[in-house]
């Protein structure tokens, strides 16, 4: 049988055995709506309670913030930037939005959304090191600022932003500040308290939890109108009843990505270098970023002279699940706005391939993808014209 390698975890994450095993008795033993008041919905509001409890402690949240359960980042997002479009912008007479040019479509659709209500947009554009420095949101603030949403790290690049100067500085300036926080949370230590955010989202299926739950912080005292009108559930912030199963085990996925924080900063991240130390050795492959400053399971490489998606199929023939860190394939698109951030030719900027582990990453595939990476690059090297040995 073909060996299978999972190696796109920033995609999303295989939900974590254990957790699988806590979900079932509220599929139908313990099925009560938490809002009911027999026993059926009291024992499901007990473990509703014990599961968001775990996302406070995860995330270093105060008891009188809130932690909003939802149906994921995607939800999360539009929300805040929907939300404070009523409430800063609407009422206030606020007209402009700070974030970046590589955030996630959620936050840059939505953005995009908004100016067609006539809100004005600050897209920061990436540095030579693909991130941004405090000191751009600094300079683009304004008198009107609303809202300043950057992502926490990069999805493609692993990439850490600088959010607690970001923080510092939307506190100094009495702007709201939102962070996607997706692709942090199991990976570096989030902490709301020492981020100074007033918003911050995360999805259940980055951490080893289902898909289709998320959640959103939002900070004691911040306002935000609703998305979703109908009901009074979730202290009348979000309608609709509780998905209790998904909800116990976002809860319990949350404290285990904590407890194996130390493990994806040292294991997980000696694999993902001892990937990248191999890998570099082959001529003309570059990986994006410094080690210091990206999440510890993430590598975007790029080999000259090959498309990413003629990589890809190489290692999926192989067994080997990675993604491309381009958004397109032909150089009459777009290139990657990371790669072209960065300062990469354009033949780069359409050769990056992602490759993402886990916890659950074993010694013995990383051999194996080392294995067949290197036979791959030898093979289309060999049959691409565009590449100059």
């Amino acid at each position: 049988m073909r060996k299978r390698i999972y190696l796109d975890n920033n995609a999303t994450t295989m939900l974590d055995p254990s957790i699988e095993a806590l979900m079932k008795p509220y599929f139908c033993e313990k099925f009560g709506n938490p809002n009911s008041l027999h026993k059926y919905g009291t024992e499901t509001h007990s473990a509703i309670t014990d599961a968001i409890e775990k996302l406070y402690m995860g995330i270093h949240a105060d008891d009188n913030d809130d932690i909003i359960i939802t149906s994921c980042a995607t939800e999360s997002n539009n929300w805040v930037i929907k939300g404070v479009y009523f409430d800063e912008i609407v009422k206030k007479g606020k007209k402009h939005i700070i974030t970046t040019e590589v955030e996630h479509p959620a936050v840059r659709s939505t953005c995009s959304f908004l100016e067609n209500l006539g809100v004005e947009v600050t897209y920061l554009p990436i540095n030579k090191d693909g991130t941004i420095a405090a000191s751009q949101v600094r300079d683009a603030l304004r008198d009107d600022t609303a809202l300043v949403s950057v992502m926490w790290a990069n999805n493609e690049t692993g990439l850490i932003f600088p959010i607690e100067e970001i923080g510092a500085l939307c506190k100094q300036n009495n702007v709201l500040f939102h962070t996607d926080a997706v692709q942090a949370i199991g990976k570096i230590p989030v902490d709301v308290k020492k981020a100074q955010v007033d918003f911050l989202s995360f999805s259940a299926h980055k951490f080893h939890g289902p898909k289709g739950i998320g959640g959103l912080y939002i900070r004691k005292g911040v306002e935000l109108t609703p998305l979703f009108h109908g009901g009074e559930h979730m202290r009348g912030r979000r309608s609709g009843t509780l998905n209790v199963p998904y909800i116990v085990a976002m809860g319990e996925a949350m404290r285990l990505a904590n407890e194996y924080l130390d493990f994806e900063l040292s294991q997980v991240r000696k694999l993902r270098d001892r990937l990248e130390d191999a890998l570099t050795t082959i001529p003309d492959v570059f990986v994006v970023g410094t080690r210091e400053n990206r999440v510890p399971n993430t590598t975007l490489i790029s080999v000259k002279g090959i498309e990413g998606e003629a990589m890809l199929w190489d290692l999926n023939k192989a067994g080997i699940a990675a993604s491309t860190g381009s958004a397109c394939a032909s150089e009459d698109l777009e290139a990657n706005p990371v790669m072209v951030a960065i300062g990469a030719d354009k033949e780069l900027a359409h050769t990056a391939i992602r490759i993402s582990l886990s916890r659950f990453t074993t010694s013995e595939e990383i051999d194996y993808t080392i294995e067949i990476f290197k036979k791959a690059v030898k093979r289309l090297r060999a049959i691409s014209s565009s590449y100059d040995l």
